[in-house]
Formats: C-alpha cells, structure tokens, sequence
C-alpha cells in the first residue's frame, strides 16, 4: 500500500480486464477476416490446378494413360483415351461439362464474394453459411463429375465397333472397364478447396465465440447490426 497526499494509506488500483478483453476480441474478429480471405485465396489458386487424375492400365499400355481433370477442361492422354472410347462408343471427352468450364471462374468470383460478404456483414443465424458455402464447393464438383462419368458409361453409341455393357467409370479408387484397369484420386485443386473449407470452418468456430461475447449479441440476427471489424465493431462494446 502506497501513502497519498491526503496522509492516508491507498490500495493499489487494479486495471480492469475489459480492456484486455476487447483487445483480444478485437483480434480474434480479424483472425476470423484473415481466414476467410486465405479461402478465398485458395479458391481462386485452385481454379488454375488439376482437380482429379485418372490412370487407365492394360496389356498394351503398361505405363499406363494419364487423365487430368481441372475447373476449365482435361489434360494428358486426351487423344488416346478419345481414340479408344471410340471404338465403344463414348463421346469426346472435351464434349463434357462445356457449360461447367465456360463458368468455373465466374463461379469462383461469386464464391469469393460471397464468403467475404458473409463474414464481413452476417448475423449470428447466418454465421455458419460461409463454411457452408466453401464445403458446397468441392462438393458440386464431385457431384457434377460423377453425373458426367456416368453419363459417357451409359450413353453409348449402339453403331460403335465395338459393344460393352453400360458402366459407370470409377471416382474413387480402382476399377475395371473392359481389359483396362482404372484408378482415380482427386489432385491438387480439390485438395486446396479442402483447405479453403477447412479455414472456413475454423474462422466460423472463432467467429462463433466472438458473436456470443458480442454487446449486441441479444440485437443480432440475420445481419450483424453493426460493423464486423473496425472501431464500431460489437456497438464498441464486449
């Protein structure tokens, strides 16, 4: 205890720990921020990698015949995996999902502007649909290839050389077609969306423990009823 002017003895103040509270609040809003713009990141990097590979093995190509798949077209072996889906009756494999390719990068710049948006200007009861969102991603992709994979093994030509039963190709793993063995695994673009979503969900975690320790938190909705970031962030209150 210290002795004021006054001849009487003080107790030291403590400093409060609102303060320290705010601060690390504060930080954890731009923590959430700072997620969400890596995911979008990732988003638009993956738009320029391959998604899946597919290997074809039989006798006559040892080594094998390498497929890639990315968000604006297929790579590899295109011509002799064309060549052979001939004689069965498959179409070319550039026919498939035209639409898709043509909007892949507007679909990532919306994703990107949505996941923002949402993190930026949401309310509590929307919290979650940015990481819904990022999950929706990849997950459409993998829905749209299975739709196209069997689509092509189904929709055969009955004028074709060569006449198989109706098939589904593999997505996952291996698989026979024919004479030929297949394996397919997802590639570096559907790893990065993973990530990107991965990020998503923990910043909806963070941003979960900083709504609820809101001073608007019994105000809050739909829309954040004041600024995410920034110095009118939770009414300048915790």
């Amino acid at each position: 205890m210290a002795q004021g002017a006054d001849g009487h003895r003080h107790l030291p103040v403590l400093a409060t720990a609102e303060p320290q509270k705010a601060r690390r609040m504060t930080a954890a809003r731009w923590v959430v921020v700072g997620l969400a713009a890596t995911a979008v990141v990732l988003y638009v990097v993956a738009l320029t990698q391959p998604w899946w590979r597919f290997w074809l093995f039989a006798p006559q190509y040892p080594k094998g015949l390498e497929l890639i798949i990315s968000l604006k077209g297929v790579a590899g072996d295109v011509r002799e995996i064309d060549t052979i889906n001939h004689y069965i009756g498959m179409g070319h494999l550039e026919t498939a999902a035209t639409f898709e390719r043509r909007m892949a990068a507007y679909g990532v710049g919306a994703i990107g502007v949505l996941v923002v948006g949402l993190t930026l200007l949401s309310g509590r009861k929307l919290g979650w649909l940015a990481a819904t969102i990022g999950l929706l991603f990849p997950a459409v992709f993998v829905a749209d290839s299975m739709y196209w994979l069997h689509r092509f093994g189904h929709d055969l030509d009955p004028k074709a050389p060569l006449h198989i039963k109706a098939f589904t190709p593999q997505m996952f793993g291996t698989g026979i077609i024919g004479q030929f063995e297949t394996y397919a695994a997802p590639y570096t673009g559907f790893w990065l969306a993973l990530a990107a979503f991965g990020l998503l969900a923990i910043g909806t975690f963070v941003r979960s423990r900083v709504c609820a320790s809101c001073g608007l938190a019994s105000n809050c909705g739909v829309v954040c009823p004041s600024a995410f970031v920034g110095p009118g962030a939770g009414g300048g209150a915790v």
